[in-house]
């Protein structure tokens, strides 16, 4: 019965791989070629992570902000970080604002509130309230635009 040509190919490449190793024409050196450029890529890869991560550094940096550093009588907001299972919408959670009546080590901040008592808070809850500022703000561009 005569072989197919399916048949041939199939003894052809185990007799192949036998005998003749995987490169029979370039004896390895296609194989180390190929290995070469696959340590450039993978250099290349490690670079260019480089650069991705020195890039995204620099850009979270510029926008972190300095140290939270208060003086007494800085005008500050509180943040409400209390757990409500249902809170509104558009209710903020940062209260009216108080007045920082001394500054203790440790980020410790003291508050006064004219109808409340004293107490004393963690400063990564506050931030410091420029409200006077916008009113400001406002005045000087309600006298440029009647002039």
């Amino acid at each position: 019965m005569p072989q197919t040509n399916m048949q041939t190919v199939e003894i052809f490449d185990i007799w192949g791989i036998d005998f003749m190793g995987p490169f029979p024409s370039s004896n390895g050196k296609e194989r180390q070629w190929q290995l070469g450029e696959l340590e450039e890529w993978r250099q290349q890869a490690y670079e260019n992570s480089s650069i991705y991560k020195a890039k995204t550094k620099k850009w979270h940096d510029q926008r972190l902000k300095g140290p939270k550093e208060f003086q007494s009588g800085d005008r500050v907001l509180l943040y409400n970080s209390r757990l409500r299972l249902f809170p509104g919408k558009l209710m903020s959670r940062w209260s009216v604002s108080f007045v920082v009546k001394q500054v203790f080590s440790y980020g410790i901040v003291e508050l006064h509130h004219p109808e409340k008592a004293d107490f004393k808070v963690n400063g990564h809850r506050l931030k410091v309230y420029h409200g006077n500022s916008l009113e400001t703000e406002q005045q000087v561009n309600m006298i440029m635009y009647l002039q």
